[in-house]
């Protein structure tokens, strides 16, 4: 089996997969100060909540936009398992998709598994938005070439940021709040809170869509996309797993061209 690793950096999205299907799959807290060790006990344990032998993990994939938790993690496959994770780069994706109009080196390994798995799954052209920490969007044009994209401040970061910079607002609950002006100071949070990272992500895709010149399918994904997504009027598909199974297409395929 499979196990997918995707270190983001608020939460940690663990998968495994016996051949093409996710079995398993949890989200737990990431933590820069955590050793090997502790990486390895808080592993072990959710494989004992689930009744997973550590001998059945025959592979392992890794993508984090967390650097030093990078080699803490192949230490974990290594340790663990005895194998090497293989972690996600450009050079690995060959032909799932084509980088080459985006030639930055430093383009996020978690949005290259995006761009994979939106491409094989939904097809070409397609959108990504991926709502975690920051919110990130990707752009396949027609002929599966990854375009680049767009990169802003997550939801709960923006809610952060706005109560650790005022004095009197208070933390307030993601949901919709259903009216365009609110009698709360909470509600009126809510409503530029939520609202304001909808007609965000409408706006860009719109924007995103007349730079092409035409209109794709827009998949959302992330820890914030259930509540975020389906008041998108541009959103198509929401699929929290998006991340995890491009890791998925990018391991098998780097296996069968190895």
């Amino acid at each position: 089996m499979l196990l997918a690793i995707d270190v983001g950096n608020t939460q940690t999205v663990l998968g495994v997969y016996r051949d093409n299907e996710l079995v398993h799959m949890w989200r737990i807290g990431t933590n820069k100060c955590l050793t090997i060790d502790e990486l390895r006990e808080r592993l072990r344990g959710l494989f004992l909540i689930d009744h997973i032998q550590i001998h059945t993990i025959d592979g392992v994939i890794l993508s984090t936009v967390v650097p030093e938790l990078r080699r803490r993690w192949c230490a974990v496959a290594k340790r663990m398992f005895k194998i090497d994770a293989l972690v996600v780069s450009a050079d690995l994706v060959g032909d799932l998709i084509d980088l080459s109009a985006y030639p930055s080196p430093d383009i996020g390994q978690d949005r290259i598994a995006d761009a994979v798995a939106a491409r094989a799954i939904f097809g070409s052209p397609a959108i990504v938005v991926d709502f975690g920490t920051a919110t990130n969007m990707e752009v396949v044009d027609r002929s599966g070439r990854f375009l680049g994209g767009a990169i802003a401040p997550g939801i709960e970061m923006s809610l952060s940021a706005l109560v650790e910079k005022t004095a009197l607002l208070p933390a307030v609950e993601f949901v919709d709040p259903g009216v365009a002006f609110g009698t709360t100071t909470a509600e009126a949070m809510q409503v530029g809170i939520v609202y304001g990272e909808v007609d965000r992500v409408d706006g860009i895709v719109r924007r995103m869509w007349k730079q092409l010149g035409y209109e794709t399918c827009v998949i959302a994904t992330g820890g914030m996309a259930t509540t975020v997504a389906p008041l998108c009027s541009t959103v198509t598909d929401i699929d929290a797993e998006l991340t995890l199974e491009g890791l998925r297409i990018i391991y098998r395929n780097t296996v069968m061209n190895s």
